[in-house]
C-alpha cells in the first residue's frame, strides 16, 4: 500500500458513502434529512482526517498505511451502520 493508492481509496470509498446518503435524501425528501446531513458531515470529517494522516505519516510507511486503511474501513462500517439505523427508523 502506498500513498497514492491509499488516497484514491479514501476518495472512492468516502465518496460512494456520501453518494448513498445523498441518494436516500433525494428519494425520500420527507424523511430525516437532518440526521442524514449529520452523517454526511461525519463522513467529510473522516475524509479530511484520513487525508491529513496520509500526508503526515508516522513510523514505517507500509505498516502506517495498512493501519490507516484498516481504520478507514472500520470507521466507514460504523457510518454505514449508523446510516442503516437512521433509515430503518424513518
Amino acid at each position: 500500500m502506498n500513498l497514492r493508492v491509499f488516497k484514491k481509496d479514501v476518495e472512492f470509498f468516502v465518496a460512494e458513502f456520501i453518494d448513498d446518503c445523498a441518494l436516500f435524501v433525494a428519494l425520500n425528501p420527507h424523511k430525516d434529512a437532518d440526521k442524514i446531513s449529520e452523517i454526511i458531515d461525519e463522513a467529510v470529517d473522516l475524509y479530511n482526517e484520513l487525508k491529513y494522516k496520509a500526508n503526515h505519516p508516522e513510523g514505517k510507511k507500509k505498516a502506517y498505511y495498512s493501519a490507516l486503511t484498516k481504520e478507514m474501513f472500520e470507521r466507514l462500517d460504523t457510518l454505514c451502520e449508523k446510516l442503516s439505523t437512521t433509515i430503518a427508523q424513518s
